[in-house]
This record gives C-alpha cells, structure tokens and sequence, in this order.
C-alpha cells in the first residue's frame, strides 16, 4: 500500500469515525399536556402550603381595596 493510499484510508476512517459520532436516534417521547409522571418531589409539597398562604394573602390584599 502506498503512502498516499494510506492517508486516504486513514482520512476516510477519520471521517467515518466522527460521522458516526453524530449518530442520534429517532426516538419520540409523547407526553400529555399537564400530566408529571415523575416521582412527587417531598420539598414541593412542604413550599405549597406557605406559598399557598402568600398567594391567598396578596388576592385579599388586591381584591379588598375595590
């Protein structure tokens, strides 16, 4: 094998080798809208109530004055 042969081998396989790096697969993932089928995070269930308190707190504040 000549040296120029070889470059192109080794050009082609370089070319090859970073082609198949960008490789990604077609898979879809179909969610319904307003459904978390994760796990139920502990914290956000303990910060709902306080900010639930807020947020009551600021609508008598707004609904009050008129």
């Amino acid at each position: 094998m000549s040296i120029k042969t070889g470059g192109m081998c080794a050009a082609l396989a370089a070319v090859l080798l970073a082609l198949g790096g960008c490789y990604e697969t077609n898979e879809v993932t179909v969610h319904q809208p307003g459904e978390y089928k994760g796990k139920s995070d502990p914290l956000l269930e303990q910060q709902a109530s306080a900010r639930e308190e807020s947020l009551q707190k600021r609508f008598e504040l707004v609904q009050t004055d008129r």
